[in-house]
């Protein structure tokens, strides 16, 4: 039988040390799988732990399956075997089957994302996944609100999406979920319309509410002076912040390339090819982990 390495941990310990000391782990989504072990590198390097996750919609985008991601993840964790503590872990996910493969794949933690659904619907969905997770000791994210697009104008009912504190006192009762992916301005992807805010009032009114993990979505060119104030709050703040179109954007430059490729088109890139796009996805999470999530030198606060 498989038996994890010992750094390899759950969302749940490692976002309760984070908040204790004050700082966000990054959760870094590589997209292409010959490209985790730069986030390997980058957690290593800085002596940072580190989250390595792909998202549902990008398994489509990059038409590959999530057992292929969880093969590359075990393949180069041990290769490269990083000491950090690390987490792998399911980004937004609508399909239940899809979060008991990644469970059986050593998935430490999934997201599941009903969001979209009424309160009550959201709460129903969740209560069966954490119910089926906890159970197999593996951690569990939901959200509440709709965290949108960067690529739409911002208009004066946007605040209708955001998460609504007493919702969220309510829906982490009803649930048992570990980390909350909470809507408070920020958006996926590149932002070439609406510009990122981070509403930290709110940030403070659902902590006043409830002790749950609070997660940040969209950390990708949300300036650092936005990011800073959400971590450092009284009684903790946020304390795990997702990054992705940043590392690809990085990774293509440095390839010479303007669009997407497969998976299997990046793993045909050959090794002294790939090299500068693994450099350049290593400094853009060296970059994070040092100046905005501030876990540089906090793996030792894992230890027993």
């Amino acid at each position: 039988m498989f038996r994890k390495p010992e750094n390899i941990v759950t969302l749940k310990y490692m976002l309760q040390t984070a908040e204790k000391g004050g700082f966000a782990v990054g959760a870094f989504s590589p997209r292409y799988s010959p490209i985790i072990r730069a986030v390997f590198r980058a957690g290593q390097k800085m002596h940072s732990p580190i989250l390595v996750q792909i998202a549902q919609i990008e398994l489509q985008w990059y038409q590959y399956t999530l057992a292929e991601f969880a093969q590359a993840f075990w393949d180069q964790f041990a290769i490269e075997r990083p000491t950090v503590p690390v987490g792998l872990h399911l980004d937004h996910t609508q399909d239940f089957k899809l979060i008991k493969e990644a469970i059986a794949c050593g998935f430490t933690s999934v997201m599941i994302d009903a969001s979209a659904k009424p309160l009550a619907e959201n709460i129903a969905i969740t209560r069966q996944v954490v119910e089926y997770a906890h159970a197999r000791g593996v951690s569990v994210e939901a959200e509440l609100g709709r965290i949108g697009t960067a690529d739409f104008m911002e208009s004066e009912t946007d605040e209708e999406l955001f998460t609504d504190p007493d919702e969220a006192e309510e829906f982490v009762l009803a649930t048992g979920v570990d980390a909350l992916a909470v809507s408070v301005g920020t958006a996926h992807g590149v932002y070439t319309v609406r510009q990122p805010r981070v509403d930290v009032e709110r940030i403070k009114a659902i902590r006043a509410r409830t002790p749950v993990h609070l997660v940040l979505h969209g950390g990708s060119g949300t300036p650092k002076e936005l990011i800073e104030p959400a971590i450092h709050l009284a009684g903790g703040g946020i304390s795990k912040i997702n990054v992705a179109t940043d590392l690809e954007l990085a990774l293509l430059q440095a390839l010479g390339r303007v669009s997407r490729l497969t998976n299997e088109a990046m793993k045909a890139v050959s090794e002294k090819d790939l090299a500068p796009g693994l450099a350049a996805v290593q400094a853009v999470v060296e970059d994070k982990i040092s100046r905005f999530l501030g876990s540089q030198n906090h793996a030792d606060d894992y230890l027993d």
